[in-house]
C-alpha cells in the first residue's frame, strides 16, 4: 500500500507539477522539492520533510487558474490538501500542512519585519487569508501541539521560491514519504 501511496504522490507532481507557484519564479514541483530540501537540509523527521514536500498538495487538487490568488481568490489549499492527506498520513504530515497559512498569519503578528520579508505574491495572499491575528487567533494556534512544526514548515516555504536552486527529484524524497504513511 505505501507504495501505491507514493506512486500517487509522484503522478500528482508528474501531471499538475509544472504550473507556476502563484506569482513566483518557480513551478509547483520546484517550490516543494525546494521546500522538502530545507526541510531535510534541517535534519527534520521524516513526516516534517513529507509536510514541506507536499504542504501545498492543495493547489493542485483544484482547477483553479494558476493567478487565482492574484485575482483575490483564496483557494484554501491548505484546508484541501489536509483532507486530501489525511486519509494516508500520519497527523505529523498533515497538521502541519493544515496550519502553514496559519503560522504565516501568526509570524506576520509576532515577529517584527517577518511581513516585509514576504515576496509580494506571498504578502498579497495573506490578506485574504486572514491578514496578521489578533491575539485570540495567536493563543488557539499555540494550543496546537504541532504549531512549532508549522512554524518551521512556514519558513521553509518562504525559502524555496529560488529560481537558480537545483534539488533533488521527488523519487528522493520516496522513503520520508513512505516512512510517514500511517
Amino acid at each position: 500500500m505505501t507504495q501505491v501511496i507514493s506512486q500517487k504522490i509522484i503522478s500528482l507532481f508528474e501531471n499538475k507539477g509544472g504550473s507556476m507557484y502563484g506569482g513566483e519564479e518557480v513551478t509547483q514541483l520546484e517550490h516543494a522539492l525546494q521546500c522538502a530540501h530545507q526541510a531535510a537540509e534541517n535534519n527534520a523527521s521524516d513526516e516534517l520533510i513529507t509536510a514541506a514536500l507536499l504542504h501545498d498538495v492543495g493547489h493542485l487538487l483544484h482547477d483553479l487558474p494558476d493567478d487565482a490568488s492574484d485575482n483575490g481568490i483564496d483557494d484554501v489549499h491548505e484546508e484541501l490538501g489536509a483532507t486530501f492527506l489525511e486519509n494516508y498520513f500520519k497527523p505529523g504530515v498533515v497538521e502541519p500542512v493544515k496550519l502553514h497559512v496559519a503560522a504565516k498569519r501568526y509570524l506576520c503578528s509576532t515577529v517584527d519585519g517577518y511581513w516585509e520579508s514576504l515576496s509580494r505574491p506571498s504578502q498579497i495572499s495573506l490578506e485574504f487569508q486572514g491578514g496578521k491575528m489578533n491575539e485570540t487567533e495567536m493563543k488557539k494556534f499555540e494550543e496546537s501541539p504541532f504549531y512549532k512544526d508549522a512554524i518551521e514548515l512556514r519558513k521553509w516555504d518562504d525559502l524555496a521560491k529560488d529560481p537558480e536552486l537545483k534539488t533533488a527529484t521527488v523519487e528522493h524524497f520516496v522513503k520520508n514519504i513512505e516512512n510517514s504513511i500511517k
